[in-house]
């Protein structure tokens, strides 16, 4: 089973990526690699947000007795 990271290991690593990105010479191809991982880690985070967010619409739902979640906007 893979496991799940949290949104802040997540940020914590996109933020060092980017501080190596722009304060190293890093050769180019370690560079690519680095990008790869980023736009990687930048996508998982934003699953986590949109999963949190959908979690916070239904408990927010559910407890005023409101629309049912799929009803809800965006």
């Amino acid at each position: 089973m893979t496991k799940r990271l949290s949104f802040a290991t997540e940020l914590e690593r996109l933020e060092t990526i980017v501080r190596t990105l722009e304060d190293s010479e890093v050769d180019l191809d370690e560079a690519l690699e680095l990008f790869q991982e980023g736009v990687k880690r930048l996508k998982n985070a934003r699953k986590l947000l949109d999963d949190t967010e959908l979690t916070v619409k239904k408990v927010v739902t559910a407890a005023d007795g409101g629309l049912p979640s799929d009803d809800v906007d965006d």
